[in-house]
């Protein structure tokens, strides 16, 4: 460990950038945007040095996952992308878009040219009360800003960089924006090749989101629902339900998720979503589960005027992230979990269920539809009611139970698309050993013995028709989520408890 008059120095300029305007914005500590700083600082440092002070290279304490599949509180990686900026350093353009054939030929080699990288990678300088998934950077690594009348320089927390450095907690840097280019470099790379840096330093989490969405999203750099992969903490950012963006997102990740259930073939919806809205097609159309994904998993927290979020949109309370999910994970959770309720229904003894598959064999309904009593005309589940209030339940259930079910933990290193069968495939098998998969497993079996009939289920008694009749309507999406809340709370155990939790708060 190096002393203070040991540490490497770094000498900086320093830029400053405030205007008195500036003091009327609302700042707030609690929504993670505190006051920032008036100043950043510009210098550069080798490469490969930054990428060690940036924790790049450090694995979660599992000792599974490397830190380029660990999204932590901002990003995701691409590691083609890196590929390709890596090879544009060694050989410039055109050569590195070439493909692996070309490149090992002989003929194109006069198309080599140097790879600049004349962009600045911004980063912020942690402070030591700062934390990251609770944990705080270790005092013998925190990077030193030294600004005063007489010189600015940046201290690092060694007296010589070396290959082997690694921070013992959090790392003392955090990329704003250029990942990529870090992960282009690895320890076999050029030690002298520098990058220039832009460093703010103590700047809030909230204001990093929007320094990224200023520097990539808002000049249309790259697509606006993509950002919300690349940094998942912009899908609960407040001042972005103002731009149409943030709508278009919410809107856009809906169908490709309402997209990735009717086409992935172990999805119990597969061909079963009438995505053209054609009369007579029956299952509930794309607008309708469009619709209900907006309102559940992809809806953003809204305070005090909701009591859960969506999973899949909103900052879990008392968190300083939203969970950083791919699209792909989004949809086999999704999967998971209507195949857990599918599989209840389908094995189900019930006199709801019997009752249903007794009508279709009466009416001689074609074998094709699968099983009436979740396919049925006559079948709750298979209405616009049905799959929002399922889909309500367990988004609610889910939120509230989050810090107990460890859903960051859950984590997949291949990224791609909602559409993507393999990707889905594999993050479908690793949920599956999740913990959170008995929950999904619980809520399914807890509401498999509910009266899932239509209020139009022919010979219906009296009772059960009023019941039923309740849920038709735009009334009814909020009296069917009370109803399976109510339903679940004698369930007793973590279900049963959340439940319970969720019709208290509702209630007060």
């Amino acid at each position: 460990m190096a002393t203070d008059a040991e540490r490497r120095q770094i000498s900086a300029i320093r830029v400053h950038q405030w205007l008195k305007g500036w003091e009327r914005v609302d700042f707030s500590t609690r929504a993670h945007r505190r006051k920032p700083p008036s100043q950043f600082y510009l210098f550069s440092l080798p490469a490969v040095e930054l990428r060690s002070l940036c924790g790049i290279a450090r694995r979660t304490t599992s000792g599974l996952t490397p830190r380029a599949a660990d999204l932590g509180i901002q990003r995701e990686h691409d590691p083609d992308r890196s590929s390709e900026i890596a090879r544009f350093v060694e050989f410039g353009f055109p050569w590195s878009t070439l493909s692996e054939a070309k490149r090992r030929s002989n003929e194109f080699n006069d198309l080599r040219k140097p790879g600049w990288l004349p962009t600045a990678v911004v980063v912020n300088i942690l402070q030591k009360t700062d934390q990251r998934e609770n944990e705080t950077v270790a005092s013998h690594d925190l990077v030193e800003v030294i600004d005063n009348d007489r010189r600015c320089q940046i201290n690092l927390p060694y007296a010589k960089w070396s290959k082997t450095w690694t921070p013992t907690n959090v790392a003392p840097l955090e990329i704003i924006d250029g990942q990529h280019r870090l992960w282009a470099f690895d320890s076999n790379s050029d030690p002298t090749f520098e990058l220039p840096v832009v460093a703010f330093h103590g700047l809030d989490i909230s204001w990093q989101a929007y320094l990224f969405w200023t520097i990539n999203i808002k000049p249309k750099r790259i697509n606006a629902s993509l950002a919300f992969d690349l940094y998942p903490l912009l899908r609960a950012e407040d001042w972005l339900d103002r731009e149409e963006g943030h709508a278009v997102y919410r809107e856009t990740r809906s169908q490709e998720l309402t997209e990735a259930l009717w086409s992935y073939p172990e999805s119990p919806w597969y061909d079963r979503i009438n995505m053209l809205g054609e009369r007579r097609i029956p299952w509930v159309s794309q607008a309708a589960w469009i619709r209900s994904l907006m309102a559940t998993f992809v809806r953003r927290w809204e305070g005090t005027r909701r009591k859960a979020g969506g999973l899949f949109g909103s900052r879990i309370e008392g968190d300083i992230e939203v969970l950083a999910w791919s699209r792909a994970q989004q949809a086999a959770f999704l999967i998971f979990l209507w195949q857990q309720l599918y599989s209840a229904v389908h094995q189900s003894k019930s006199r709801w269920a019997q009752n249903l598959r007794q009508i279709a064999a009466t009416q001689k309904t074609p074998d094709g539809l699968g099983d009436p009593a979740f396919y049925g005309p006559y079948s709750l589940i298979n209405t616009d009611q049905g799959v929002r209030g399922y889909l309500h339940v367990v988004n609610d259930l889910c939120f509230t139970m989050a810090p107990n079910l460890d859903l960051r933990s859950w984590r997949i290193e291949k990224r791609a698309s909602a559409s993507d069968e393999d990707a889905i495939t594999l993050s479908l098998n690793s949920l599956s050993k999740h913990r959170l998969a008995k929950f999904l497993k619980e809520i399914a079996q807890g509401l498999e013995p509910f009266d899932w009939r239509t209020s139009s289920t022919p010979d219906l008694p009296v009772k059960e028709r009023l019941q039923a009749s309740v849920y038709r309507g735009s009334g009814g999406y909020k009296e069917l989520r009370a109803q399976l809340l109510e339903f679940l709370m004698p369930q007793g155990g973590d279900v049963g408890r959340a439940a319970t939790r969720l019709r208290q708060l509702d209630r007060s």
